[in-house]
């Protein structure tokens, strides 16, 4: 992974993860579930305007938005009964907001397997992860044009 590449926000998410042995890891994805931003009242009241991540297993949307500065926000839901899947949506959330297009458009594709989750979450939640990312750089060049 070209590291330059990473945002601040990101690397210090992922610096966080990889300060800790495996077990911690699992708890540490489990706190970041538990701080997914609400979803602002306008996709909540309309969810037909988020997208559905066919790769998690769990139902969750997001929705990215890129305003006239090019800034980005990302909204996502995620059910409490799925926290893993909730604490990764809550880490690309927290990472990708208020970056430039141009820098979440950078984020390597393989940020969710650098977390050091592999040994301790399915590949099926790597790759739902991997799956959310794809798809928020996917919002992020439709809203650019």
């Amino acid at each position: 992974m070209t590291d330059h590449a990473l945002p601040d926000a990101l690397a210090e998410i992922r610096d966080e993860f990889l300060a800790l042995d495996e077990p911690e890891r699992l708890q540490l994805l489990l706190e970041f579930a538990n701080e997914l931003p609400e979803i602002p009242a306008r996709y909540a009241d309309h969810p037909e305007l988020t997208e559905r991540v066919a790769e998690c297993q769990s139902p969750v949307f997001i929705v990215l938005e890129v305003d006239a500065d090019r800034r980005v926000a990302m909204h996502a839901t995620a059910p409490a009964e799925a926290p893993t899947t909730r604490g990764f949506a809550s880490i690309l959330a927290q990472g990708l907001t208020g970056l430039t297009a141009n820098e979440a458009l950078a984020v390597p594709d393989d940020f969710p397997q650098t977390l050091g989750l592999t040994r301790v979450v399915s590949p099926l939640r790597i790759s739902g992860m991997t799956g959310m990312l794809l798809r928020a750089k996917r919002q992020i060049r439709s809203r650019l044009v």
